[in-house]
Order: structure tokens, then C-alpha cells, then sequence
């Protein structure tokens, strides 16, 4: 089987091809802890939002926003589900993504 960085087919790595294959590992890295570092956020946002919702609500209500109050608190219910959505896939797919990478029937491809 060739290798993807094995460019010129020669059937080993050149240091020319070494150099491309450790960018690419370091830039497949820099993407992988971005990438986790956006979904943490979301997590925590969508958390913290649910926590305040509540609190939101009822400042609207002492600042005389009575219809503001209302629509808030008609629509919370579908706003904890979307939140508590985001939290459970988060959690869910970190769970898949330790599994897999501690699995040792992972085929060598």
C-alpha cells in the first residue's frame, strides 16, 4: 500500500516529503484543538444561557417588560431543549471520540 506522502512513488519518504507530512500532522493537530476548543465554548454558553434564562426572565418582569416576560418564558421550554441538545452531543461525542481513539481493534489503514 503507498504511502499518501510518499509523493514521487519511490516507495519511501524523502525528507522533502517529510517535511510536508509533519506540517500536515501539525496543521491536522492545530484544526483537531480548534475544533474542540469551539465546541467547549458552545457547550459552555449554551450551559451558562441555560442557568440565566430563568434570571433573564425575571428581570424583564421587575423592569415592567411584562410581554417581554411572557415570550420568554412561553418559548423556555424549546430553549432548554436546544441547550440541553448541544450539551448532550458535546458530551456524547467526546465520549465516541475517547472510545475510538483508546479502541485496539482499530484497523491499520
Amino acid at each position: 500500500m503507498p504511502n499518501e506522502y510518499d509523493l514521487n512513488g519511490n516507495g519511501k519518504i524523502d525528507p522533502d516529503e517529510k517535511s510536508i507530512m509533519l506540517e500536515d500532522r501539525r496543521r491536522r493537530m492545530e484544526d483537531s484543538d480548534a475544533k474542540r476548543d469551539a465546541q467547549r465554548r458552545m457547550t459552555w454558553f449554551s450551559l451558562s444561557g441555560m442557568v440565566l434564562y430563568p434570571f433573564v426572565i425575571v428581570a424583564a418582569s421587575l423592569w415592567g417588560l411584562e410581554t417581554a416576560a411572557g415570550l420568554l418564558a412561553d418559548i423556555a421550554a424549546v430553549y432548554v431543549i436546544g441547550a440541553s441538545g448541544i450539551a448532550a452531543a458535546y458530551f456524547g461525542f467526546n465520549a465516541m471520540e475517547s472510545k475510538n481513539a483508546s479502541s485496539t481493534d482499530r484497523s491499520s489503514s
